[in-house]
């Protein structure tokens, strides 16, 4: 019999939202790296958040607090008994990284679409321009998680410790220090090239079949541990600005089962720039 993830109930399929797209316990929510996508068509029912605009501070280089994120789940009509559905573009990086930011305020009702924007897109199923609205909603937060989450200097202090293991989820590219960021993202990149000490380079994108559904347990399971990744490690998982290492975040955390991963989401933007810092190159 396969083997089954740790959390199989994280993920719905598209056959399974279909067949709840008019359940009023359930809150659809696109969340792609492309905004405009949202307004072009959506899945039905679906609310849009901008994760530039309402995810992050617009001051300080920091996630938005627990207040306004009670505030914004309010204005879409979700409480703490809603069930939230997260989709977005390019294998659901962004809808990932607004599950990890939901994870880090206690909110334990949030579900990823397995295959995401795309895959529903591929299946002819509905879209729709129509923007909905819903009755507000109180929603109470937590405080946020520490647990899951890696600052700079808990990085620092982790470098060449061997029970840590770091997982640098950006292109090879960007490993070895050839490029400070992706080729379409100039603006996002560092002053040095390069990666944490030790840090085994694994590409977010090796997560997900071609259609963006995830791996199997055991594919995943092969892809870390064969590289040191193991789940008796700390493991700290970093990108550019922890978007994409969001995503092995939550392979790990939700499909895997590591009881500490953490989602360094300074990432190479931060630690690229940070005088002192160590950084490899091949």
């Amino acid at each position: 019999m396969p083997a089954s993830y740790a959390h199989p109930e994280v993920l719905v399929d598209t056959a399974w939202l279909n067949d709840h797209l008019r359940d009023g316990t359930v809150r659809i929510v696109e969340v792609s790296e492309d905004t405009s996508l949202y307004g072009q068509g959506h899945i039905p029912g679906a609310v849009h958040f901008d994760w530039k605009a309402q995810l992050q501070d617009t001051v300080t280089r920091d996630w938005i607090n627990k207040e306004q994120l009670e505030a914004l789940l309010g204005a879409h009509g979700i409480g703490n008994d809603t069930t939230i559905i997260l989709y977005g573009d390019k294998n659901n990086w962004f809808a990932t990284y607004t599950y990890w930011l939901l994870s880090l305020y206690g909110v334990d009702r949030a579900r990823i679409l397995n295959g995401g924007r795309a895959k529903w897109i591929a299946e002819g199923r509905t879209m729709t321009a129509e923007v909905p609205s819903h009755p507000h909603a109180t929603f109470r937060a937590k405080n946020p998680d520490a647990s899951i989450r890696a600052l700079r200097d808990h990085v620092m202090a982790r470098v060449r410790n061997a029970a840590t293991a770091f997982v640098d989820v950006r292109s090879p590219q960007e490993f070895t220090g050839e490029l400070i960021a992706m080729p379409a993202y100039p603006q996002e990149g560092a002053q040095r090239g390069g990666h944490i000490p030790g840090a085994q380079n694994i590409p977010w994108g090796l997560n997900v079949r071609d259609d963006g559904t995830f791996k199997s347990p055991e594919e995943l399971r092969q892809l870390y541990e064969a590289r040191g990744v193991t789940p008796n490690k700390e493991v700290i998982a970093y990108c550019r600005i922890g978007e994409r290492s969001s995503l092995t975040w939550f392979t790990l955390t939700k499909l895997l089962g590591y009881p500490t991963v953490r989602n360094y989401d300074g990432s190479w933007t931060e630690w690229g720039s940070l005088v002192g810092a160590p950084i490899e190159q091949p």
